[in-house]
């Protein structure tokens, strides 16, 4: 049996912030399941966990000394994912140098231990999911654009690594 796990990075927003709920105003004729809780940033999704013990050390060795993340949120958006899902979600058009190496970094000692990861990395903080396939993207995407987001800054200071939608292995609050 394959283990998947995932490290992710915490986003504290809420259901109730005014640009989320003009969003699920705007969308409020299309299918969506609403992410209610937890929302986060995916650093990596292994699919195929070989070596937990290993994955699990180069968690350590990365977080157990990383600082906070910064980071501007500017953009709503939605795009299909691998398994035809649409994914409404808030990203960011600047993705911090340091985030994004050390993002890279952990990716790139993880691929060493023979596990296999998912997907590329794609700075998103899911909000919802459409799983209809006769949704159309633009469809959204033009409901999406008309949403004015004032950017907002962020400090994401909390990690966990964890089995997918089971136990936690690893968490740390950065400083």
């Amino acid at each position: 049996m394959k283990l998947k796990s995932y490290l992710e990075i915490k986003v504290p927003i809420t259901f109730e912030d005014s640009w989320f709920v003009k969003l699920r105003e705007s969308l409020k004729d299309m299918p969506v399941f609403w992410q209610r809780n937890f929302y986060h940033i995916t650093m990596v999704f292994i699919d195929d966990t070989q070596h937990l013990v290993d994955v699990e050390s180069i968690m350590q060795k990365y977080l157990d000394s990383a600082k906070p993340v910064s980071i501007t949120f500017d953009k709503l958006d939605v795009f299909t994912a691998t398994n035809g899902m649409l994914i409404v979600n808030l990203t960011a058009t600047e993705i911090p140098e340091d985030f994004q190496t050390l993002v890279d970094d952990i990716r790139c000692d993880v691929s060493c231990t023979n596990s296999n990861i998912q997907s590329d990395f794609k700075l998103h903080v899911t909000l919802g999911r459409i799983t209809e396939p006769e949704v159309d993207i633009d469809d959204v995407g033009f409901l999406i654009d008309e949403i004015d987001l004032t950017p907002f800054t962020l400090t994401l200071n909390e990690v966990e690594y964890r089995e997918f939608r089971g136990r936690s292995i690893y968490k740390n609050k950065l400083h």
